[in-house]
């Protein structure tokens, strides 16, 4: 079985007593199909940032749960034949990872090696022309 989550919206033409029955439909509905909820969100309404199927508001709903892969096209043809819901969308649901270190976490600097030392211009200067004198010619 997998996770899955399904979000929805209803149509804001019925009621919210209708909306909690349309959740406990969709419910059912993957619960015949063999599916496990894990996590339910009720209904609530929104302003939609366009209109959808000529609606500018809706309820949101949200399911978490499990499902045999074979089984999720059966479900997506029910769903299609509920009116009252206007857009739904259906994803695979991975368990949370662990947080890797991204780019934008500092890295620590490297401590300095006695190579990366600062030398001081004097002392370089001194060497350069130990280098130079001893140059044969």
């Amino acid at each position: 079985m997998k996770n899955y989550e399904l979000t929805y919206l209803i149509s804001s033409e019925i009621s919210e007593t209708e909306t909690q029955q349309l959740q406990a439909q969709v419910v059912s509905l993957i619960q015949t199909e063999g599916g496990i909820i894990l996590e339910e969100k009720m209904p609530f309404g929104r302003k939609l940032a366009y209109p959808v199927k000529k609606q500018s508001q809706a309820y949101l709903s949200c399911l978490v749960f499990q499902l045999e892969p074979e089984k999720l096209k059966d479900l997506e043809k029910k769903l299609k034949e509920i009116n009252q819901i206007l857009r739904y969308l259906l994803l695979v649901k991975y368990p949370a990872k662990k947080q890797k270190a991204t780019a934008f976490a500092k890295k620590p600097k490297p401590l300095k090696t006695e190579k990366e030392k600062k030398v001081d211009i004097k002392e370089i200067e001194k060497k350069l022309d130990e280098i130079l004198e001893n140059e044969p010619e």
